[in-house]
């Protein structure tokens, strides 16, 4: 039987939430499911995403992100990747897109080797999942292949600083690649996305820390730790360590956006 609780939280975003000030107490499910559709829109927002736009979303999850967008843009072409079909039986169903002339489809690929033509779409996203993808560079070569002159990248992502590289490095090793958020890599610096971006032929058109907005997840994930079962130990420790990192200005939740140069 479904948590009651964690559906009505994570039913169509699976990532952090977004809050204008840190509340006194945890959030209820139901504060957090609204903020979390808010730091979806902030993603999406980043990449300006206009009318009529073809938008490929990779690592879509429950089709969260392409609901905001289909609710708030009329005439776009929303593609929705993710690696997990299971993930993609559930968007399908309970995706809706409520204004005229927009199109869902569903794609089950790697967002690092995208069945999709050249120059095609005008935005790709990525919130909350680039670090799970095996090879970011060869995911922003995908981006950039995919995307017609003048298109937006847009993703979110948990940014470390310097010092705090071997300790990512670390969590990403076996037993922690075994834990409640499987195997991540949480090792690309500001520099680094800088880097990618510039082989790959980007230009960076936005950049915004919005770590402290995220804070109040933390709390939240705390609470709903009592249900997770043999999981929780591996997720009590590993979303602390997120959080004291994060707190003390260490791991950076960010939000950043660039462009294909073009017409």
């Amino acid at each position: 039987m479904e948590d009651a609780e964690i559906c009505e939280a994570f039913g169509r975003h699976v990532h952090w939430g977004y809050w204008d000030r840190e509340p006194e107490q945890a959030p209820t499910s139901a504060e957090f499911a609204r903020a979390a559709e808010r730091l979806s829109r902030e993603v999406w927002e980043a990449a300006a995403i206009r009318d009529g736009d073809r938008v490929v979303d990779v690592g879509c999850g429950f089709g969260g992100t392409l609901a905001s967008i289909g609710a708030q843009r009329s005439g776009v072409s929303l593609t929705g990747v993710n690696i997990d079909h299971r993930q993609l039986t559930r968007a399908a169903r309970l995706t809706k897109t409520t204004r005229a002339g927009n199109m869902l489809a569903w794609l089950c690929a790697d967002a690092c080797a995208l069945p999709l033509a050249d120059a095609v779409c005008d935005v790709v996203l990525a919130v909350e999942c680039i670090f799970h993808f095996p090879d970011r560079r060869r995911f922003f070569a995908e981006a950039w292949r995919v995307l017609k002159p003048g298109g937006r990248l847009a993703l979110s992502d948990f940014v470390p600083v310097g010092v705090l590289l071997p300790a990512t490095a670390a969590a990403g090793l076996w037993p922690g690649s075994r834990g409640f958020y499987g195997k991540v890599d949480m090792c690309c610096t500001a520099r680094r996305y800088a880097k990618l971006a510039a082989e790959a032929g980007f230009v960076p058109s936005f950049d915004r820390d919005i770590t402290r907005h995220t804070l109040p997840t933390y709390p939240f994930l705390r609470r709903l730790s009592p249900r997770l079962g043999n999981l929780r130990l591996s997720a009590t420790m590993e979303t602390l360590f997120a959080e004291l990192a994060s707190r003390l200005g260490l791991l950076r939740y960010r939000i950043l956006a660039f462009r294909k140069p073009g017409d």
